[in-house]
């Protein structure tokens, strides 16, 4: 073991902050209706960091399904970021990328693209 491992091994283990815990609420399974359809997931991956949200939803007579990963950026040595992002990897190849805002129990967005358009939705727990 070097010295490097050994201060390593004896600092205190990180922890997830207030701010990412506050999406604890979040995990379940939400009825998603509006502009898409469908059921979304949220589960803690292990440590508390990030929250995975599995989406299952039909948009205009398309089947989306996908994994988002929820939690803060913090590249290796450095704090994380203020803001909670995500990233969502889509059946269709796609990856988005959101800034996380929480209010309420009720869950509602709107996803505007990049070309014009978009949809409404509403999430209410299954």
């Amino acid at each position: 073991m070097t010295d490097t491992d050994e201060v390593y091994t004896q600092q205190q283990a990180p922890e997830p902050g207030p701010d990412i815990r506050a999406l604890d609420r979040l995990t379940g399974t939400w009825k998603i209706t509006g502009g898409a359809q469908g059921t979304v997931t949220y589960e803690w991956m292990e440590g508390g960091f990030f929250l995975l949200q599995h989406v299952d939803l039909e948009h205009h007579g398309q089947r989306n399904k996908g994994i988002e990963v929820i939690g803060h950026l913090k590249p290796f040595g450095e704090p994380p970021s203020e803001e909670i992002r995500s990233r969502f990897y889509g059946n269709m190849g796609d990856t988005l990328d959101y800034v996380y805002e929480l209010e309420d129990n009720t869950l509602t967005g709107e996803w505007v693209y990049p070309g014009g358009g978009g949809y409404e939705s509403t999430a209410t727990r299954v």
